[in-house]
């Protein structure tokens, strides 16, 4: 007897390798959605339809549809795009999309709000900037995120050589994006070969899959909440191999102890010219054990915890034919970014820009897009985002620095030399009014319990200390909220969870500390916390450290899957 497989899977199956009705839906001059199982399926071509949450009531009263659009997200491993693109990005937020462009918190952007009839117009034009968007969501490999580090120059070129091969080879090999977007042109990167998935099959991943690159001693990609992280290991200058991680995730859903967000397990280590063969072999073990019953089990954590660590690695090791050793020494000291500019060893500059939120738009407190299409203009380098919404201008030549620096003033992008300690390592995401899972706000709260955190803080003269504070409007975790130092995960309009105590390289979870608690006793309760950091942490600790070492909060522990799952 077949086991009976979710509803996403057998659409899967009968969407020859993800067509669906696209074309028609898009053609449809009636309304401005698409339907439900397109809507799904257009998730694999780096889309989702969503609708403005402000005015759904308004609309549904004057008997009107919802505001439908749709969020585009490229595919750009690394992290990594030249001036050229960036104006063309640029242009597509400016003639198609609101709320400007968006670094998201897997180092690429987003357009919000874009319309049906530019929707095809926009995939268009992010093609012909030597871009994409296949696979940027869906249940397939995702963006694959990279070190963005500027000190690490010498070493960046190189991880992000292995960011580019491990993207390229796990990309869904079907026809379909050329043909609804392209008008049939094949784009040798994304139509190569006969209409067959190799790696996906019919039915591609039981959920969606995150890669990520991190290089000691900076973990500025929180490489342990990835399906895979690879650690780069650097001895006497050279890149020697990657320590592999698996399972590490970040959703979890209110009330259902059943799941939970799981750090990666460290499995091995493997060389340069193993690591694709080890990383196929882990998607397409978690291919063929995943859960494809029960959908919010699916993730690779949920079967690294059912097959067993060593079991999963065993697995691994068969599959891909390559024994992973013992893990090589590796330490991190931080999981944020830097500011400012930094030089690094082949004499180029690198200017870290802190951009709230990600959001790149011209407001009253910086003209952000208009500001980076100056500096895109004339820019001769690159630029690099990062997992934790900001930018860096890199490879700029002594002479052109100040000019940069004109810029930069001009535009009010300059914030990064006076901003706190904890606004440096905000990160929020997106959350009302376009987000279908939102529970409360994120991104537009950001800037509302922000100053009010500051105010805190400099009363305890801790102005300037880091800690790691992440906002999410839903427990799913978009924005990492379980690696925060602290935290709020959303609950209902205007009421959190209080999470405390992950630490500050990004290697512990936080645990909840109050449940359901609206701004009030979210400040009042940190405020008193604050208090006794300043009176009683020791030289150089970190406030997660500080939580757990005076038992604020219990020493949080890896949560394994529950006994239930076991027989699911």
């Amino acid at each position: 007897m077949t086991e009976k497989i979710a509803p996403i899977e057998q659409l899967k199956i009968d969407s020859n390798y993800l067509r669906g009705t696209i074309q028609q839906g898009l053609a449809d001059p009636i309304t401005g959605a698409i339907s439900e199982d397109d809507n799904k399926l257009l998730k694999f071509h780096g889309s989702y339809q969503q609708d403005d949450r402000d005015v759904r009531e308004e609309r549904r009263k004057q008997k009107l549809e919802p505001a439908y659009s749709f969020m585009i997200r490229a595919r750009l491993a690394g992290g990594v795009i030249t001036p050229t693109q960036w104006l063309a990005f640029d242009k597509i937020a400016t003639d198609w999309a609101q709320f400007g462009l968006r670094i998201t918190t897997r180092q690429t952007f987003q357009w919000h709000g874009v319309r049906k009839p530019h929707l095809k117009l926009s995939l268009r034009a992010i093609t012909d900037a030597l871009a994409s968007t296949i696979a940027a969501c869906g249940d397939v490999n995702r963006q694959v995120v990279s070190a963005s580090n500027p000190l690490l120059s010498e070493h960046h070129a190189l991880v992000q050589y292995w960011a580019e091969q491990i993207s390229d080879a796990f990309l869904p090999k079907t026809n379909a994006y050329a043909e609804i977007w392209l008008d049939g042109e094949k784009v040798d990167a994304l139509t190569q070969g006969d209409e067959v998935e190799p790696i996906y099959g019919k039915t591609y991943l039981p959920r969606k899959f995150k890669i990520g690159i991190a290089v000691p001693p900076l973990n500025d990609v929180d490489v342990f909440a990835q399906d895979i992280g690879l650690i780069a290991i650097i001895e006497q200058d050279n890149l020697v191999g990657f320590n592999v991680a698996i399972g590490g995730g970040m959703g979890a859903t209110h009330g259902d102890d059943t799941t939970y967000p799981r750090l990666g397990s460290v499995i091995g280590f493997t060389t340069p010219e193993n690591v694709l063969a080890v990383a196929q072999a882990i998607i397409t073990t978690q291919r063929d054990h995943g859960n494809r019953q029960e959908r919010r089990y699916a993730r690779l954590k949920y079967t690294v915890d059912t097959m067993g660590v060593e079991s999963f690695k065993a697995e691994v090791e068969r599959r891909s034919g390559v024994f992973l050793s013992a893990p090589r020494h590796y330490r991190f000291e931080q999981n944020g970014d830097r500011f400012g500019w930094v030089k690094a060893a082949n004499g180029r500059w690198h200017l870290g820009l802190r951009i709230d939120s990600g959001r790149l738009m011209d407001t009253a407190q910086g003209s952000w897009l208009s500001g980076m299409r100056a500096i895109a203009q004339i820019h001769q380098g690159h630029f690099r985002l990062t997992c934790n919404q900001n930018l860096i201008i890199a490879d700029v030549a002594t002479r052109d620095k100040a000019k940069i620096d004109e810029l930069v003033a001009q535009h009010q992008l300059d914030g990064y030399q006076t901003q706190s300690g904890i606004r440096s390592t905000t990160i929020a995401c997106v959350a009302l009014p376009t987000c279908g899972l939102a529970m409360a706000e994120s991104e537009r709260y950001a800037p509302v319990i922000l100053p009010k955190l500051e105010h805190l803080l400099a009363q305890h003269g801790l102005t300037n200390e880091r800690i790691v504070f992440r906002i999410s409007g839903c427990p799913n975790g978009c924005s990492r909220p379980y690696l925060g130092e602290i935290a709020l995960v959303g609950r209902a309009l205007g009421r959190y969870d209080l999470r405390l105590g992950a630490n500050f390289t990004g290697e512990r979870l936080n645990v909840i500390y109050k449940q359901n608690i609206a701004e009030e006793e979210i400040l009042s309760t940190l405020n008193e916390l604050f208090s006794r950091f300043a009176k009683d942490r020791v030289d150089q600790e970190h406030f997660g450290d500080f939580l757990v070492r005076h038992e604020v909060i219990a020493q949080p522990t890896q949560k394994l899957i529950p006994l239930v799952l076991q027989s699911a």
